[in-house]
């Protein structure tokens, strides 16, 4: 007889820690009953099952049988023909008759009028309370393992939704640079490709992250978590600014080097609400908080444009363009801006231009204006150039004279035509 208050208490406690519904564990004691019972009582090829009664405590048990007819299995007859033609069905084919797995639907019928094929018919067996050693051992690994398998199905249920989302856990340990995160009923794995460059990590510190795949693995549910993500940044400021959260504000694109440097692309739906100030907050509060998460990584807030010239400009702030050629079929950009904002469009190691193209999706390229001015002029010396040889050429004159006479200061190539 069954101790009804444990297992009640024991029903509770299993699905307010680990999420295992009642239902779920029920399942499994009356799947261990029904093995236990097999492995002491039963015949080979029977299918028995249990019905334990969470209320009173009682249990009954079943025996069950599949409704067939000649067609689908091989009868006795059959079989020793089969052994000595040395013929064997295909698979699919047909089964071997078992009377404790098959009943005959004539037969069938006999018991109850509507029986259909493939039918489950029902026997009920005697109770047996006593089991061996080994079936009860066996009848515990079966619940052991039913919990288990629960409990695997309960945590991908829960994470699987939170997917996509931010998710924070303590640090559980650290091994060759990957970052073992304790979630509760979870591990997360924060790989190194994965971490923010710069930051270091302690254990028992708290860390939070971008949760992007769950992982079913032998070992258990693994939760791939990211801080480097560019998910991650936009998450961060759906948390901030309420404008994300209620979908008035719209993130469109965001490029990011972690650790160093983002650009965001933001829009709103509503004219009256200014998209960059509602990431950016009173006095920069949202930006600085979000700032602050990611270890002082500078962010470019930047508002969205269908127009690809205005979107490009935005995304190349701070720096001021004078003009742009575009080509919409290469979606290649050629960028005019003046000689003292080059290094500002271009970037430290060419950072903020490359941040820009991510961003929209173009190829930039930056100009400036003295730079053009200087391959005009050489360009021009070049011709001239040319243009020497070939008149010395007509007048029969040395060619290292001409070109000596065109690399001469100005007092040398006047007192040469003096003399």
């Amino acid at each position: 007889m069954f101790d009804l208050k444990v297992i009640h208490s024991v029903l509770e406690q299993l699905e307010e820690e680990r999420g295992i519904a009642k239902e779920k564990v029920l399942e499994a004691i009356e799947m261990a009953l029904a093995t236990a019972y097999k492995k002491e009582y039963g015949k080979k090829g029977q299918i028995i099952r249990a019905k334990f009664d969470i209320g009173s405590g009682a249990t009954e048990f079943f025996q069950v049988k599949i409704v067939v007819d000649e067609s689908q299995v091989i009868m006795d007859k059959e079989a020793e023909i089969q052994e000595h033609t040395d013929r064997k069905p295909e698979d699919g084919e047909k089964v071997l008759f078992n009377p404790e797995h098959h009943i005959l639907i004539q037969d069938a019928k006999k018991m109850k009028k509507e029986a259909i094929l493939g039918e489950e018919m029902i026997f009920p067996l005697e109770n047996k309370h006593d089991y061996g050693r080994i079936a009860s051992q066996t009848a515990k690994q079966v619940i052991i393992q039913k919990i288990r398998e629960a409990e695997k199905a309960s945590v991908l249920k829960e994470f699987g939704e939170r997917e996509g989302d931010i998710v924070s856990g303590t640090v559980q340990r650290i091994e060759r640079n990957n970052i073992f995160i304790d979630m509760g009923r979870a591990t997360g794995l924060l790989s190194y490709d994965e971490q923010i460059p710069g930051e270091r990590y302690r254990q028992g510190e708290r860390v939070r992250g971008f949760l992007y795949r769950v992982e079913e693995s032998p070992k258990g549910i693994f939760l791939r978590i990211s801080r480097s993500h560019p998910r991650f940044l936009a998450k961060l400021f759906e948390v901030e600014a309420p404008e994300i959260a209620s979908g008035t504000v719209e993130v469109k694109a965001v490029a990011r080097e972690a650790g160093s440097r983002s650009k965001i692309a933001v829009s709103s739906k509503d004219s009256h609400i200014d998209p960059v100030g509602s990431l950016v907050g009173q006095r920069g509060v949202r930006v600085s908080t979000v700032m602050s998460e990611l270890g002082g990584e500078k962010i470019d807030i930047v508002e969205w444009s269908e127009d690809p010239k205005k979107f490009i400009e935005e995304a190349l702030s701070p720096a001021k363009i004078l003009s742009m050629e575009i080509v919409e079929t290469e979606k290649r950009a050629t960028v005019q801006v003046a000689e003292d904002q080059q290094s500002l469009a271009i970037g430290k190691g060419g950072q903020n231009v490359r941040l820009a193209a991510k961003l929209t999706g173009w190829k930039i390229d930056i100009r400036s204006t003295e730079g053009d001015k200087r391959k005009a002029e050489d360009l021009k010396n070049k011709e001239a150039a040319a243009e020497a040889l070939v008149e010395a050429s007509k007048a029969e004159v040395p060619t290292e004279t001409v070109v000596a006479t065109e690399e001469a200061p100005a007092e040398t190539k006047e007192e040469t035509t003096q003399a």
